[in-house]
């Protein structure tokens, strides 16, 4: 009896751009494709955490919609971010009903960053509110998670799109999502947009070796989506299932080794 081929999926950062991880979940539900570990950084960190609870790509649409920026913002005295987080940890914790990473119903990795030392966090068990909360905690933004004595932010500063760390636990096929940047506006008015950017051109200049260890990239049409724009999660879902749709009979040669 052969061995059973693990597939593996990497869901990367890109703030709002990640919202269209939900129409990729989708797609590959549609299309059948099992997948059994899950890796995600900032907003790849958010969208995979909460589907490997078992929420549905459709119910995880309609979650992210009617949550809105004022239930989550919760601004403060600019000192360590200009949100709090307390409220989307809140939040996190309650949606995920306060479960450990190790007991949901798919493998799941996620990434942050150790802003003492510059290092890539892994979590693999664990609060899983406290995992998203801290992958998700743009520095400038959102204050920094104290954790276990290291102080964490953005899994995207180290890895944008975590790659490697899914070949470490046993994936022999990884499937790689890209949400890209966003086309630079000559205007930028929003401190979320300055922040947002900023991280956009650091994450550039960052060399990914990562990306060739991916048996396939699958890069989403997202550059006209600002790293702000959370409202448009029906657009962005939509492009993440067409593109992923488009791409379908690639990912079935990967899958069956026709690369």
């Amino acid at each position: 009896m052969s061995k059973k081929t693990v597939v593996g999926l990497a869901l990367g950062s890109g703030a709002a751009r990640g919202l269209a991880h939900i129409g990729v979940l989708k797609a590959l539900e549609e299309l059948n494709i099992d997948i059994d570990i899950i890796s995600g950084s900032s907003a790849g960190a958010l969208i995979g955490g909460l589907y490997s609870t078992g929420i549905d790509p459709d119910m995880l649409k309609n979650l992210t919609i009617q949550i809105d920026k004022k239930m989550w913002m919760d601004f403060t005295v600019p000192r360590k971010g200009i949100i709090k987080g307390e409220r989307i940890e809140e939040i996190l914790k309650l949606i995920t009903a306060n479960r450990n990473i190790e007991e949901l119903n798919k493998k799941l990795v996620i990434v942050a960053t150790d802003l003492k030392t510059g290092e890539e966090v892994i979590f693999n068990k664990g609060p899983l509110y406290k995992a998203i909360r801290a992958s998700i905690s743009i520095p400038g933004v959102f204050e920094p998670v104290e954790y276990q004595g290291r102080t964490l932010v953005d899994g995207g500063v180290v890895d944008r799109i975590p790659i490697s760390i899914l070949k470490k636990m046993g994936a022999d096929i990884v499937i790689a999502i890209d949400v890209g940047f966003s086309k630079y506006q000559s205007k930028v008015i929003h401190m979320f947009d300055i922040v947002l950017q900023s991280i956009d051109i650091m994450s550039k200049q960052i060399t990914e070796p990562d990306l060739g260890l991916a048996d396939l990239i699958i890069r989403l049409p997202l550059s006209h989506i600002e790293s702000s724009d959370f409202e448009l999660v029906e657009e962005c879902s939509i492009i993440g299932y067409e593109t992923v749709m488009k791409n379908k009979e690639k990912i079935f040669n990967v899958l069956n080794n026709l690369k």
